[in-house]
């Protein structure tokens, strides 16, 4: 019998158990199924927190609705009664000592429609007027591989992309527009742009495909998303689940690999899924040969904080779940997202609870890194004071740091990772990278990715 080492307990490390279990079973065929998580706990960034009445995440906070590859597995897994949605889509950016709202007629800011452009708050009549730009310029030279801020810049001019794009879309991918790919990010808007000769018009052909589910773009679950986790754990009825026990080491043997683990055991595997964060991968495999392609993969760090008080969410100043910080703001925050507005069910008596990002691009995050919880708390109190006008003591509070730990992918990434692939295909045949430092940061990407990673175990098997 073959035995399959899954080291990592994230959500590409389960989804991948869990699809490996239900087409072996489906097949009748039999290997055996180990599953390594370092923590205590499943998870990895995700990890839901109760305290009092409220409900915090302290990693992702959701998944985005229109993802097709997640409506079937809540239905496997019968998670669909559980399933609540965002209450409100309308976000604001804090700029020039207010909050103007990003048009709800837009995707990561990008404008869906001529009349999305004329009427944002946020853009000059000048940014408009170059804006227009991508209805008449086609594009000669770029492809998936360019840098998604030098194509959206070069299309909807500068001002269009500093003041309403780059807030909402750097701090969905954490990075700096002009180091990420178009492949990376939002590779439709390139064919869009081939196919419609705008990216605006593009977007507006397809309206439907991003307004769907209207308001409800996204989607958690009534205890919180790590309800997704516990299910999937509940489900691998034949797979060895081992929390709290770090693989240290990998070794290859003539007819397949040994694993070392923390506890002082060894695996002999004959597959190896790597579904941890890169760095932890290269440590893993510990052969300089990797090296420089491990050492060119980046990551960036976020510290989360949760504030929670005795007082309704109806005090906050607009109707909507949240804003993003200009980088002129003078908040030292990057985010804010009024959690209990957004979502309803983290807070049972509808008090408010709002969550902080602080994001390693920003210029204060060194500074943040090495301050304690409690300093960390009044620093997001001054800005959620100097924002909204919220005076209040809090009554909870949920302070997360996730140093080093959020991938970045810059413009070679797609390389990099291809190479990675080849190096291990011809060195450590079996061996297979995973996860997020790889193949995509959403919940929904992961998932995808662990069902692939399991069909191909299988078909090799």
């Amino acid at each position: 019998m073959k035995t399959i080492v899954i080291i990592g307990g994230g959500i590409t490390g389960l989804a991948t158990a869990y699809y490996l279990e239900k087409t072996l079973q489906a097949e009748q065929r039999e290997a055996k199924i180990v599953l390594l998580e370092a923590d205590a706990a499943l998870g990895g960034k995700i990890r839901t927190v109760q305290e009092g009445e409220f409900i915090m995440e302290a990693g992702a906070d959701s998944i985005v609705a229109r993802k097709t590859n997640v409506s079937p597995l809540l239905h496997e897994l019968d998670l669909q009664e559980a399933v609540v949605y965002n209450a409100t889509g309308v976000s604001f950016i804090y700029t020039d000592g207010e909050l103007k709202q990003i048009p709800k007629d837009a995707v990561f800011g990008i404008p869906l429609s001529l009349e999305s452009l004329a009427t944002t708050e946020l853009v000059s009549a000048q940014g408009k007027v170059d804006a227009l730009r991508d209805l008449y310029t086609p594009n000669e030279a770029f492809t998936k591989e360019d840098s998604i801020g030098a194509f959206l810049q070069y299309f909807l001019g500068k001002e269009l992309v500093e003041k309403q794009i780059s807030p909402v879309l750097s701090g969905v991918y954490s990075g700096r527009l002009e180091d990420l790919t178009i492949a990376s990010t939002l590779p439709y808007l390139l064919d869009y742009k081939n196919e419609y000769g705008s990216i605006i018009q593009g977007l507006s052909a397809n309206k439907q495909k991003f307004q769907a589910n209207g308001d409800k773009k996204f989607l958690s679950f009534q205890h919180g998303v790590s309800s997704l986790i516990d299910r999937l754990a509940e489900r691998l009825t034949v797979v060895d689940v081992y929390r709290g026990v770090r693989a240290e080491k990998v070794e290859k043997r003539q007819d397949g690999y040994t694993v070392t683990c923390s506890n002082h055991t060894q695996i002999e595997a004959d597959f190896i899924v790597l579904s941890v964060l890169h760095d932890a991968a290269r440590s893993l495999m510990n052969d300089e040969r990797l090296d420089k392609e491990f050492e060119q993969l980046k990551n960036s760090s976020l510290i989360s904080v949760y504030l929670g008080f005795d007082i309704p969410d109806s005090q906050l100043p607009k109707d909507g779940t949240g804003f993003i910080a200009a980088e002129d703001s003078g908040l030292k925050c990057n985010a804010c997202t009024w959690t209990s507005r957004k979502w309803q069910h983290t807070s049972a008596q509808h008090n408010l609870l709002v969550r902080l990002f602080y994001k390693s691009v920003g210029p204060h995050y060194e500074m943040l890194q090495q301050m304690t919880e409690e300093q960390l708390k009044q620093v997001a109190r001054k800005d959620i004071q100097d924002s909204m006008g919220i005076t209040a003591t809090p009554v909870s509070v949920e302070v997360t740091k996730w140093h080093n730990s959020m991938p970045n992918y810059h413009l070679k990434h797609p390389q990099i990772v291809r190479s990675l692939e080849n190096q291990l295909a011809e060195r450590y045949p079996n061996v297979l990278l995973a996860g997020a430092s790889y193949y995509g940061v959403g919940i929904p990407d992961c998932i995808a990715n662990g069902e692939q990673t399991a069909r191909k175990i299988a078909e090799r098997l």
